[in-house]
């Protein structure tokens, strides 16, 4: 089949991002040779599988026949059987060019990568992509794929934006986002973000990225941090004394995000910079396509 020009046009303006396309490829690959089938819930006609009713949702979903036998309520489900738009998002702030190592990749870039290995996931399985908050409207195939890489590239080569969180856009109604980023906005901030989406019964998943020096403080002695998005500084005489101060503080705020998460019915994992890009790409994509909700525990 001879290329279109769309297609034509989207390579020529991807040709400056090899080495992110290409490395999203094979991460992609990986995962999609340990996923077999492909059958997610949602609006079909063929039965799926029974589920317990959840708090909050409609007591119309749920299925008496069912829920008698067993003094419980349970929801029938049904097989995915249309295309679904899902929307794409990535921390573009200051705080995300972050990296400890010369041997890490920083936040921003492992970010985009497992964005854009989502994508490629998607893509081959039949679903539309977009990226939140871009003009161009959701697409399919390889030339939505080069589009987003194109513009994950023109963006990086711009100034970094203080956008630590999603602007609020409007989404179908049981449309399906998902967030990439460090959250380390206030937690008041970015909870008002994701109920404006959940408002709508918008399904949800995050992945909060982190240096695995953000999770340790492997630090000793005199340090002085710098804000990377005009927080200001902070100086530490030793900054051993306050190392398990600050791992109970960020568990805590990893709980309440991982709560947050529970109780709006989307999934929450956490990925450092040093683990495979691979591991947290599997997990996302089964929350995606599988409907499950996946829960950090720790």
């Amino acid at each position: 089949m001879t290329p279109t020009p769309t297609i034509h046009r989207a390579e020529a303006e991807c040709a400056g991002l090899p080495a992110l396309l290409v490395e999203a490829e094979r991460v992609a690959a990986t995962v999609a040779q340990g996923i077999h089938g492909r059958r997610r819930r949602g609006q079909g006609d063929n039965f799926w599988q029974f589920r317990p009713y959840q708090s909050g949702e409609s007591t119309r979903t749920i299925d008496w026949r069912q829920s008698a036998k067993t003094q419980h309520h349970f929801v029938r489900e049904y097989e995915w059987e249309a295309a679904q738009t899902v929307w794409l998002w990535r921390d573009p702030s200051a705080s995300m060019n972050y990296s400890s190592s010369p041997a890490l990749e920083n936040k921003r870039y492992r970010a985009e990568l497992i964005t854009l290995a989502l994508a490629s996931l998607l893509l081959r399985g039949g679903e539309q992509i977009a990226l939140l908050g871009d003009a161009n409207p959701p697409g399919r195939g390889r030339a939505a794929l080069y589009r987003l890489a194109s513009i994950l590239e023109r963006n990086r080569s711009g100034k970094d934006t203080l956008q630590s969180l999603p602007e609020h856009a409007h989404l179908p109604r049981h449309g399906e986002l998902v967030l990439i980023g460090d959250f380390l906005s206030p937690l008041s901030e970015i909870e008002e973000a994701l109920k404006r989406y959940s408002r709508r019964h918008v399904r949800g998943h995050m992945i909060q990225i982190l240096d695995p020096a953000e999770e340790s403080l492997p630090f000793d002695g005199r340090v002085e941090f710098q804000g990377l998005e005009n927080e200001g500084s902070a100086y530490f005489g030793n900054v051993e004394t306050v190392r398990e101060a600050y791992k109970e503080r960020l568990k805590a705020r990893r709980h309440t995000l991982n709560l947050l998460a529970h109780s709006l019915g989307w999934s929450f994992q956490r990925h450092d910079t040093s683990q495979s890009a691979a591991s947290a790409l599997l997990n996302l994509y089964l929350s995606i396509t599988q409907g499950r909700g996946t829960q950090w525990k720790g």
